[in-house]
Order: C-alpha cells, then structure tokens, then sequence
C-alpha cells in the first residue's frame, strides 16, 4: 500500500474546501447581538423603575415649589416627577435606593405617582396650587413614551425572541451543510466525490495490494462496461468487504476506487450513523441510499463499518431497544431488502470483521470479502519504490534491501520510515538520505526514540549488556532462530533499555521445535543475568510475556502438547468475546497451567546449559556492546564465529531466485541461438 504524492507536497485524495454557504460567520454575529438585546431588555426592565411617592409627599413638593416638570404618560396612569436641582440632596436617601434614580438624579425624572386619569390629576394639581402665583405654578404636560426601551420592553422582546429560534434551530446548520441542521438531523453526513469533487487517486498510487486491487478493479469495470459482463449472465456484485490490519491500505483502495470509477462516490464512517437521538441512525441510512439511488449507479463507501455493523444481542439489557441494532436492522433491509433497486455497490472497510453480525457477511450483501494482509518482502518492494519517487536519494538506496529489513510492517509504517529518514537526513544537512538515516529511522520506528539523556548507573547498563548478550548467543546458536540483524543497549522509547532485533523468515506455519527455539531466545536475557550475577532483574517483564503468551497458546490454541492432546479452546470467529465462562473444567485448566509451567521450565533449563557452555563468547560479547553499544551480525562473526546454521532469510531466497531466473534466462537465451545457429548451417547446406 503506498500513496504516490505530487511534486509540490500537495495531499491529493481529498476535494477542495469549497466555501461555506451556509453563512455561519454571520449567523454566529447575529446570535451574539441578540444574546447582547435580550441581556440589555433584562437590565433595562430592572433600571426603568423610579421612586414611587405617595399623595402627602407629592403635595408637600408641588407646595414646597420643588418640581421642576411632572408628566402624564399616556395609557400608563402614571405622572412623572421631575425635581429641580437644588432640591435633590433632600431627596438623595431615597434616590440612592434606585440605580435608575442616581442615573438619572440631574436629568430626571426622579419619582412617579400612580393617578386615575389625566383629567382629574390636573383639576387636583390646579386646586393644590391655587395660593400659588401663576408663574411660580407647574403645570402637567401630556407625553406618550415608545422610544427604543418601551418597544424592546413590548412587541420588540416578542420578535427578537422568535428571530433567535429561527436562527437556531433552522439557519444554524452544524458542520457546514443541512446535515447537521436541527431539524435536518436525519440527513445523511457522506460526502459525496462527483464532477469537480473528484478524487485523484488511482489504482497506479496503490502498490503491494496486487490480489485485493484485481478484485476492486473488477467492480469498477463492471461499472465502466456492464455488458461485457451481463452478456454471459453475470450479475453486478452488490457488495465488498476491505478486511485487514491498520494501515494496510484500505482507505487508500477506496480512494483509488473513487478516482477510477466514473460514477459517483459516497463516502462516510460508519461512526456517522451513531447518533444518541432514538431513530436517527435509521433515518440516516435511509437518507442515504435515497441520495444514492437518485445518483445510481454509483458506489458507497462505510470505512470502520463495525461502529455500526456489531453483531446484534451483544452486550444488550434483556428488552432494551439498541438504537445500534435498529440502524444495523436498517442498513440490512436497503442493502438486500424486499424493495433493493440495483445499481448501487457497497464498499465496507473493516479491521474487526470478527466483531460483525453474520447477515452482513452473507452473500447478496457483502458478496466479496477482500483481504488486505500486511505486504510481503515483493510488495514492501512495490511500497518503498512509491515512497522513495519523491526523496532524494544516495547512490547505496535499494528497494529490495529496504524491503528485506522490513518484516511486518505495513504499508502506513512504510511510509512512516521513508518520512523519518528525510527529516533525519536534513536534521543533519544532508543533500541527499543514505542507508543509515533509514536504518536510524527503522530503529525509531521499532523501538521508539533514542533517549540520548537517559541516565543509566554503569551497574544497570552492565545487567543490559549482559542481558542483550544473553539473547543474541542464544539466538546465534539455536537452529530454528531468525537471524539477527543487530543488537543494541541504546536506550529507546518509553522503557526499552535496549534491543536485539532479528530478521525473521516470512512463513505461515510453525512447527513445535521452531516455537521452542523462539522461546529460548527470549529467556536468553533473564538466563545470563542469572549465569553472570547469580540474580535477577525487572529487565525481563517483556519477555516473560511473550513466553507466557507463547506457552499457553502452545497447549490451548495449537494442541501441541501430548497431555491435553489435540485440542484448541479458542473460538477463532471471535464467538467467546461475551461469554464468562471458561471452555473447560476446573481439572483442566490446572492441568493447562503445570503444563505451560513445564514448557517454560524446560525452555530455561536448555537456555542455560547453551549459555553456560558459551560462557567465554557471552563475556566477549558483553564487552563489546559495552564498548560500541551497538553490534551488526558482522560484528558476531567476527567475534564469537560463523553461524554454525545455514538459515536463509526471505531476502536471500528473494535475491537468489531471482538470479536463478537471471541465469535461465540468459540460458534459454544461448540455446535459443545455438539452435538458430544450427538452422542456418542446415539451410546454407542445402542451398
């Protein structure tokens, strides 16, 4: 798997951003004004309150000549007061216990009374201030108040309100685009690749997926010429199912798919059906093949399909209703329901197919289930050649070298290697990335970052020395073990105090003795640690995981012990995720425990009569990786001889038969012409 980047590092596979029509910004404004109205009515209510005055004291301010103005406002019954400036300090106690008083104290007014009517107040106020000299009287003026505050106190609360639920709940779309709408909730969220939309990715970017491309590509020539197909009674497959590892390319086929059809491409997670609101997943998968039926033929793509897809009645309360299930129930009646229309292909990716509910596996709805396993060394080969098109390489870079030192790395790691080496290579103001910046990348990438800060007490790394030491002679020794490739007491990541790394043969079957010699090399560290000190250290945590792993897969998986027999307690279609009872009996499983005790036992016992015999190379060898800290398999010859195994790595069984097919070639090539040879003589005889 690899995906071939264009000269100027500019991501394809994806559409540009369009603009969002939607208009958020300003919608987002908007909120924020109204929010900021309806914040300013609620102050402005509170502060429109002024001093109330009863008959007595209102008489006592018209007689005391202390008003300045007294207004009628009109539908309200309500006459303002307004006092004359040198009479506020009297009347300052009472103004200070009103914030709109104190604003208001030198403008006014300052003080209302209730009144019946206009009329009758003013008959009162010309009979009070009938001893008054008529140009010491104030008279009462007649006024009708609707400025901005009475309007925002009255219909303008009402239509600043329904504005804002408006914009809400029906302008304030989520996520650009009516999906996410309040009430467009159950519109479906793909994204739909068409016209200008279009991905740019092809089949020529995807390298190391030759099986699984020549499946795909099949789908989209059915789409491109159906009647190639449908003329010997061929049907359309209806679906595709991407199972394999992280990052082993399955996004990526998808991608290419999307770039090679000529049809329109849905694309989606299967996370974007999962809504918390009952009915919505559902509606959404409806909505979804209703888009798609209107564009058919096209194709739908669900990456992480088992967000969606679980197997129904796990992990379910006994008569709850699983929104998951009904979105699941949904998405199977439109794939292979009573009413399909045909013309839409489903694509699925998927690294837990394990988890997924069988009638979504059956044919009619998934009719194709494509592996997409981790590359071996010829198709690492195809990925580091894309990954390497736009580095600038040293002379010394070779593909199939790269690819050899690589086992088990997949695609998205391959290319992670390829990065890394470039940022090396310029961290050190190179021109060009050689050999070593790759090998400094693979180590980073398998163990981690270098810790060049790391204190460690000479004693601890004497115990890591000696350790490393441990499994390198072990594994030097033993015939089943991988070659090794280097060890090191660099220490890396987060614990890694240091590493032996090994170049394992790529094969699919084990046999028991290759299992044991594994098992071996992994106690080979905590064996030297008790051969050289005579104790034991934390350093060896990971590695009795791995043997306890080993060993009990060994009796419970494999049925490669001769006391239980040939049995297997696994449920390999991941059937027992659910279940709390144990496969087997109370007797068994001790039995299962003392035999997987045995193996390990008996693997230490054979580790250290090895290491105690190769007592003498364990020591050089510690020394040395005390001195340079890092060793290559030159170096082990060198220092404790050759291998005594003849073992060939997948690279040199690569490269020979590869010369293999080099020298039959050149001499099919030389017989060819030693017959032509022959012909010509027999033909100039005669002539």
């Amino acid at each position: 798997m690899a995906e071939n980047n264009s000269a100027d590092n500019k991501p394809q596979g994806f559409p540009k951003r369009r603009p969002n029509p939607s208009g958020n910004g300003f919608q987002g404004w908007l909120v924020i004004g109204l929010v900021i109205a309806l914040i300013s009515i609620f102050f402005l209510s509170r502060t429109h309150i002024l001093p109330k005055v009863n008959q007595s004291q209102y008489e006592q301010m018209v007689m005391g000549k202390e008003v300045a103005k007294l207004a009628i406002l009109k539908g309200k019954d309500v006459v303002e007061i307004t006092l004359k400036k040198e009479f506020l300090d009297k009347y300052r106690s009472e103004l200070s216990e009103q914030p709109s008083a104190v604003v208001n104290q030198n403008g006014g007014p300052h003080f209302e009374k209730e009144i019946t009517s206009g009329d009758s107040f003013v008959e009162e106020l010309n009979e009070l201030q009938k001893d008054i000299p008529r140009g010491e009287r104030v008279h009462a003026t007649s006024e009708e108040r609707y400025g901005l505050m009475e309007f925002l106190l009255g219909p303008g609360f009402f239509i600043l309100f329904f504005v804002a639920i408006y914009f809400m709940f029906f302008r304030m779309g989520g996520a650009g685009g009516p999906g996410g709408q309040i009430f467009n909730i159950g519109r479906s969220k793909a994204t739909l690749f068409d016209g200008d939309g279009k991905v740019k990715i092809t089949f020529n970017d995807v390298a190391g997926l030759d099986e699984a491309k020549e499946e795909i590509q099949e789908i989209v020539e059915f789409l491109k010429n159906p009647k190639k197909f449908t003329d010997l009674g061929g049907k359309i497959p209806k679906g595709a199912l991407l199972v394999g590892p992280p990052g082993t390319g399955k996004t990526l086929l998808a991608k290419a798919v999307a770039g090679e059809a000529a049809v329109p491409f849905f694309s989606l997670s299967g996370s974007d059906f999962v809504e918390m609101f009952v009915g919505v997943g559902a509606a959404r998968v409806r909505d979804l093949f209703k888009q798609a039926k209107e564009k058919a033929p096209c194709i739908i793509f669900i990456d992480e399909i088992d967000a969606v897809g679980r197997s129904r009645g796990r992990g379910g309360m006994p008569g709850s209703n699983d929104e998951r299930e009904n979105t699941l129930n949904s998405l199977l009646v439109e794939m292979d329901g009573f009413a399909t229309d045909s013309g839409i292909i489903i694509m699925a990716a998927t690294n837990r197919p394990d988890v997924l509910d069988s009638a979504l596996l059956r044919p009619g709805r998934f009719d194709r289930q494509i592996s997409v396993d981790k590359p071996d060394i010829i198709g690492r080969e195809a990925i580091f050649k894309v990954h390497l098109k736009p580095l600038k390489l040293a002379a010394d870079i070779d593909a199939k070298e790269l690819a050899s030192q690589t086992p088990g790395f997949a695609g998205a790691e391959i290319a992670n290697v390829c990065n890394e080496a470039a940022l090396i290579a310029a961290r050190r103001g190179k021109t060009a990335v050689d050999m070593k910046d790759f090998q400094e990348a693979m180590d980073r990438v398998i163990g981690g970052l270098e810790k060049k800060n790391k204190l460690i007490s000479p004693e601890e790394k004497k115990i890591v020395a000696y350790h490393e030491a441990g499994h390198a002679i072990a594994g030097w020794f033993l015939e089943h073990a991988n070659p090794l490739v280097k060890v090191t007491i660099v220490p890396r990541g987060i614990a890694a105090l240091g590493y032996a790394q090994y170049l394992p043969k790529e094969q699919f079957l084990y046999r028991t003795e290759q299992l044991i010699d594994e098992m071996c090399v992994t106690l080979g560290g905590r064996v030297a640690e008790d051969i050289i000190f005579g104790k034991i250290s934390t350093g060896a945590q990971n590695d009795l995981e791995r043997i306890t792993k080993l060993a009990y897969s060994m009796v419970t998986v494999y049925g490669m012990n001769e006391k239980l027999g040939n049995v297997s307690f696994v449920d390999s279609k991941g059937g027992g995720e659910y279940t709390f009872n144990k496969p087997y009996s109370e007797e068994t499983a001790r039995e299962i425990d003392e035999e997987a005790r045995a193996i390990i036992a008996s693997a230490y016992v054979r580790t250290k009569a090895l290491l105690t015999d190769k007592k003498d190379k364990l020591e050089i060898l510690a020394q040395e990786l005390l001195v340079k800290e890092v060793l290559f398999q030159s170096d082990l010859e060198r220092l404790v001889g050759p291998r005594p195994f003849e073992q060939l790595t997948t690279y040199q069984e690569y490269t020979r038969g590869e010369d293999k097919k080099a020298a039959d070639l050149v001499k099919a090539n030389e017989e060819a012409e030693a017959a032509a040879l022959i012909v010509a003589t027999e033909l100039a005889a005669k002539s």
